[in-house]
């Protein structure tokens, strides 16, 4: 027993050793908000155990709420589904109208959570609010803004490139790396030193590559620019002019530091809900142009890409999702474990779900969960 116990003692010291040697420190922060609270990985309330800054709000602007609200039920097939995947809320909105929703678990319609990757579409809108008003242009050189890309390679990189997922970095979005890039985003505290000391290894504006490093030099090309914090100018253009109901919190990298603008606004399913509708109106809010209408229409088209596969990019536009689901064309935000916001123009539709868990990941780039949600909504309504 005192040999095991001796070993078990070096192998402690060994590996916190190489933690400290590697400069990895983060990884004690990593495993005190998920294994010590029994979790394995992120979860959707882990917000509370890092620092954030204010999206803050203005007047609120209620959502309407449509006639027969609630009068329909959730099909049987979904309701399993819920349950296992530990579905939270799911909202439709018709005609810019509440016509159902509901909420499990002890959450309700002012429930925060964490959006995950969500964030990466508010941080594109932003991207076109500052093209609205000229003071950067779609096709910008990132150099112009941050000289640490001013390198051979990476001179060359545009704020396009990042929108579009097209860099050509040298990173890894692998999300069971424990001790990879994306890990070190979410847990660490230094983002600025993580993305400005990477390389462009590939012909950027050639390949979909998903890099939440793109979204995060974004955010730092539009504080640049702006001179104002992200969670700041997220408020002026965003959160106030469409009237979110509560101040929404966005992570950051450690007290008063960066936003993890690829990730990481905490809020509630009707205030994630009013990006879809100001895409579903052309970037129009209630007769407020907050970005072109030709902007819109970009940022939810596919790319004109290649896949990593070597197949013509369909899935992915200006930082949001896109598919074509029974002859409907379709765009949405998403998020880790199933955080969504998804708009069917056709239908004049918007289904907000967030919950604990996502369904499996399928070849065509989107999650089996994503298609039975839409299922769901249109046997509601269609």
């Amino acid at each position: 027993m005192k040999k095991i116990l001796k070993y078990l003692l070096f192998i402690f010291i060994a590996i916190n050793l190489l933690i400290l040697i590697s400069g990895k420190s983060w990884i004690y922060k990593a495993i005190s908000i998920t294994y010590l609270k029994g979790h394995t990985s992120s979860y959707i309330h882990d917000f509370i155990h890092f620092p954030a800054n204010t999206i803050e709000a203005g007047t609120h602007q209620e959502w309407i709420i449509a006639k027969g609200y609630n009068k329909a039920n959730l099909p049987e097939f979904i309701k399993p589904i819920n349950k296992e995947l530990e579905t939270f809320a799911f909202l439709v909105i018709i005609n810019d109208s509440i016509k159902y929703e509901e909420y499990w678990h002890g959450y309700s319609e002012d429930s925060a959570s964490n959006s995950f990757s969500m964030s990466k579409s508010h941080i594109s809108t932003l991207t076109g609010v500052a093209i609205k008003d000229n003071i950067i242009n779609i096709d910008d050189k990132v150099c112009d803004f941050l000289p640490e890309y001013c390198g051979k390679t990476e001179k060359n990189l545009t704020i396009k490139n990042l929108l579009t997922m097209s860099s050509g970095l040298n990173w890894n979005e692998s999300y069971y790396n424990p001790l990879g890039k994306i890990a070190e985003a979410y847990y660490g505290n230094n983002l600025k030193k993580l993305v400005m000391n990477l390389k462009v290894i590939e012909p950027p504006g050639k390949v979909f590559k998903y890099y939440s490093c793109n979204t995060q030099l974004l955010a730092f090309i539009l504080e640049s620019v702006t001179g104002k914090s992200i969670n700041e100018y997220a408020s002026e253009k965003l959160w106030i002019p469409m009237g979110a109901k509560h101040p929404a919190l966005w992570n950051t990298d450690k007290k008063e530091g960066d936003e993890k603008a690829f990730c990481c606004i905490n809020s509630n399913a009707r205030d994630f809900a009013r990006i879809g509708k100001l895409y579903m109106n052309n970037g129009n809010w209630n007769g407020i142009q907050i970005i072109d209408s030709s902007y819109a229409l970009q940022a939810t088209s596919a790319a004109d890409l290649l896949d990593k596969d070597g197949n013509k990019n369909l899935n992915y536009g200006y930082q949001f999702w896109i598919t074509n689901y029974k002859d409907l064309d379709i765009y949405y935000a998403r998020g880790l474990w199933g955080q969504y916001v998804i708009c069917i123009p056709d239908k004049d539709m918007i289904i907000v779900r967030l919950g604990r868990k996502y369904g499996k990941s399928l070849e065509d780039g989107h999650y089996e969960d994503f298609y039975q949600f839409i299922d769901a909504a249109l046997e509601m309504y269609d």
